[in-house]
């Protein structure tokens, strides 16, 4: 991958659907999104989905889409997984990736 593809930065939101409360999906997220150096937010909702907003290189934010929609915590269930507002960024607007209440 050329250095321009891997200094460019992205970002999108998400909403996952399933078994992801109760199961530590918010821990098991901020853990994996620090592992690959991502910033950004994860909360629960009433409506008992999880949802956040990731930033970051491009490689290392695909990944964490697949671990959001394809993996989450040990004890979760993911059945459903919707992404938005995907797009180019030039700069980081968090300073690091949160656990929101």
């Amino acid at each position: 991958m050329d250095s321009a593809a891997s200094k460019l930065l992205i970002s999108f939101e998400y909403i996952v659907h399933g078994k992801v409360q109760g199961v530590f999906f918010r821990k098991y997220t901020k853990e994996q999104a620090d592992k690959l150096g991502l910033k950004g937010w994860v909360m629960n909702t009433p409506q008992n989905t999880v949802v956040g907003s990731v930033q970051g290189p491009v490689e290392k934010v695909k990944q964490m889409e697949i671990w959001l929609s394809t993996k989450g915590s040990p004890k979760s269930n993911i059945t459903k997984f919707e992404k938005k507002n995907e797009k180019n960024i030039n700069s980081y607007t968090f300073k690091d990736f949160e656990i929101r209440k």
